[in-house]
């Protein structure tokens, strides 16, 4: 098969979008097929990719890290015939994946859409009119959804929100799957070695971007809270990712007096945090807006347990009360779940062994074979009700 995967978001912008599409695109290759990207061009580089396709972009106003591309190109139909694609996947319901959605409809193609965000939490990132934005941005998801042969969700939770939301098209279950073998051999030595931690410390890890909807303040509130219930016992609160709010992030820790207790490491390359999750306690995850939440994945591949904010795709990672806990979104509740498991070794031993058990459900093969089989499925409909539109009356 020949995927053209048509996206907002892709390398060297770091996102969970960007490594569902990069993981299953080495699993569909490994199957024998080809996908080519289509996506956003950043910096003046125009050297040239293997089977990746960049549009002029310009910076995002908001988050100049993010870029946002322009969707014109003249030769793009003739590209996706040369090229003798069977189907297009769409990861954005805006700019790039809306121009994919248009080649679908004039080429006759099948069309799938991941729902990776929620993005009608993220208008944040807009300077006015938020409740309004909301709105609308909730009604044009809906409306290029409804575009779609098939949407595809990394959680059912997150498929019963956007059915709720008007979505009539079919929806299918699929998470990002994650190469569990890698996270089982990370070094645990790297992070102490690298940023001079103590070996007494207890890690405490959180993985991700440092945006606003990623709710860090109140992990570091939370934090607080386990310093002050906890003192007798070394922590380290470990803050692996860059973005947006890291300047604010870093003044909410000197108000809160965290400063020698908050590592803020910057990006890090993938192997890097590998090593990162390989060094770590706990897994502390505050999030509210993930429709899967990879990252505790990962860390249950590498035999870390989570504690998380019990809410959206979250809330189907964990199994509470055997590979970590779900929480309410209250500092109290939170830090007192992370002090349980500091203070309690035996079941912190208990829940790593449930950890790495359970992520083996999410295996990158086993998930990349599911999608071959869902486009395969999509292709061989798509060709037959074709043919029997062709097919004259009374034939």
């Amino acid at each position: 098969m020949r995927i053209a995967v048509f996206t907002d978001s892709y390398r060297p912008y770091t996102s969970g979008v960007v490594r569902s599409i990069e993981t299953f695109r080495e699993e569909l290759h490994a199957l024998g097929h080809q996908v080519y990207i289509f996506a956003p061009r950043y910096g003046s580089s125009h050297h040239r990719e293997e089977a990746v396709y960049r549009f002029f972009s310009l910076p995002s106003p908001t988050n100049p890290e993010y870029n946002i591309a322009i969707p014109i190109s003249l030769r793009l139909k003739n590209t996706l015939k040369r090229l003798r694609v069977d189907l297009i996947h769409a990861h954005s319901p805006f700019m790039l994946g809306r121009l994919g959605a248009h080649c679908a409809r004039d080429l006759g193609l099948p069309l799938v859409f991941t729902y990776h965000t929620l993005y009608d939490h993220y208008v944040h990132y807009l300077p006015v009119a938020r409740s309004l934005t909301r709105k609308v941005t909730r009604m044009l998801c809906v409306r290029f959804c409804n575009r779609c042969d098939m949407v595809l969700v990394p959680t059912w939770v997150i498929g019963e929100y956007i059915r709720e939301l008007g979505v009539a098209v079919p929806i299918t279950k699929l998470p990002t799957g994650i190469e569990v073998e890698r996270f089982q051999k990370g070094n645990p030595h790297w992070l102490r070695e690298k940023f001079g931690l103590r070996a007494e410390e207890k890690v405490l890890l959180f993985v991700g971007r440092l945006g606003q909807e990623k709710n860090v303040d109140f992990l570091l509130r939370a934090y607080r809270r386990v310093l002050e219930a906890a003192p007798e016992i070394p922590t380290r609160l470990v803050l692996v990712g860059g973005g947006p709010e890291t300047k604010h992030l870093r003044r909410v820790t000197a108000s809160l007096g965290l400063e020698e207790r908050v590592l803020f490491t910057g990006p890090l390359s993938s192997q890097d945090v590998v090593h990162c999750y390989a060094g770590a306690y706990l897994f502390v995850f505050p999030s509210v807006t993930e429709t899967q939440g990879l990252v505790i994945g990962e860390a249950k591949a590498a035999g870390v347990p989570a504690v998380a904010v019990n809410a959206f795709g979250v809330r189907e990672m964990i199994a509470h009360g055997e590979d970590g806990y779900l929480t309410p979104l209250e500092e109290e509740a939170f830090a007192d779940r992370i002090v349980e498991l500091l203070a309690d070794p035996e079941r912190h031993r208990r829940m790593v062994d449930a950890a790495r058990e359970r992520s083996r459900e999410l295996s990158a093969k086993i998930l990349g074979k599911r999608l071959e089989g869902i486009y395969r499925a999509l292709i061989e409909n798509h060709t037959r009700d074709k043919q029997l539109l062709r097919r004259p009356y009374g034939g």
